[in-house]
């Protein structure tokens, strides 16, 4: 059987030695940051989707896009932390956002697909790993 050893880089091991006690305070800074950058870029996308390129005028009433958000960081069964984008529910029409969001993504019969999700993911993607790098090393200069 073979052995491999890894080794940590003395200046990230010295970081993470300063967090200490407040890790999960700051790891949720972190993963709040880097939600707000893609929260942010959703809700542009979604913004200039909704209720364009319709046949008739649109019925649109700002409700999906007022209902989109960031859930509260919380610990999943493996101790991991995560931050999750979605929109609240229910809808004033009884009717679910997230059904709304899905067509909307993914089109349906005589309505095309438009996008808003999956480009702000692809958009984003390196934007969110740097904030969250720069989140951590402020929060750990503050310590």
């Amino acid at each position: 059987m073979a052995k491999c050893t890894v080794k940590m880089p003395d200046d990230f091991l010295l970081k993470l030695s300063k967090l200490g006690n407040k890790t999960d305070e700051i790891a949720e800074k972190v993963l709040e940051a880097g939600g707000q950058v893609i929260l942010d870029k959703t809700k542009s996308n979604l913004e200039s989707v909704v209720g364009k390129g319709t046949k008739t005028e649109s019925r649109s009433t700002g409700e999906l896009v007022n209902s989109l958000g960031l859930s509260p960081v919380r610990r999943d069964k493996n101790g991991d932390s995560n931050i999750k984008l979605g929109f609240s529910e229910p809808r004033k029409d009884g009717k679910s956002n997230a059904m709304v969001a899905n067509i909307l993504e993914y089109g349906k019969s005589g309505q095309p697909a438009k996008p808003f999700l999956k480009p702000a993911k692809n958009a984003t993607k390196n934007q969110v790993k740097e904030t969250m790098i720069e989140t951590l090393e402020e929060e750990i200069k503050k310590l």
